[in-house]
């Protein structure tokens, strides 16, 4: 929230499938800001706000990035515990690889996500 419209590299990515997912966002697509430390919850919404470039953190020319921006904190964070006691949401991505760091979100996941955290999608 404090990086502002402005917003950071979504930089440090090491993983081809991540990397690949990263590559087909488009300025405007919305995802979901994943505290993978600690508390594990979906914690707020972010917005693609430069598409797919090299990553600055690397001279390595297979690791490209996006830049993103906070749009909204949850009211409510979404522990993984949370979305794992789901049965309508067993069949995400994070439930059955909570290690990736880029992954789909499906439309459906994404309301009962944003539902679950009080938080207009």
């Amino acid at each position: 929230m404090a990086k502002g419209e402005v917003g950071e590299e979504w930089d440090g990515v090491r993983n081809y499938q991540a990397r690949n997912l990263m590559r087909d966002m488009r300025l405007g697509d919305r995802g979901f800001f994943y505290h993978s430390q600690g508390e594990k919850a979906v914690v707020g919404i972010v917005e693609v706000c430069a598409e797919s470039h090299p990553d600055s953190t690397t001279d390595d020319s297979r690791w490209d990035c996006v830049d993103i921006r906070a749009v909204r904190p949850f009211a409510q964070p979404v522990t993984l515990a949370e979305i794992k006691g789901r049965d309508d949401l067993a069949e995400m991505v994070l439930v059955r690889n909570s290690r990736l760091s880029v992954q789909p979100v499906t439309a459906a996941e994404w309301a009962l996500i944003c539902e679950m955290g009080q938080t207009e999608p």
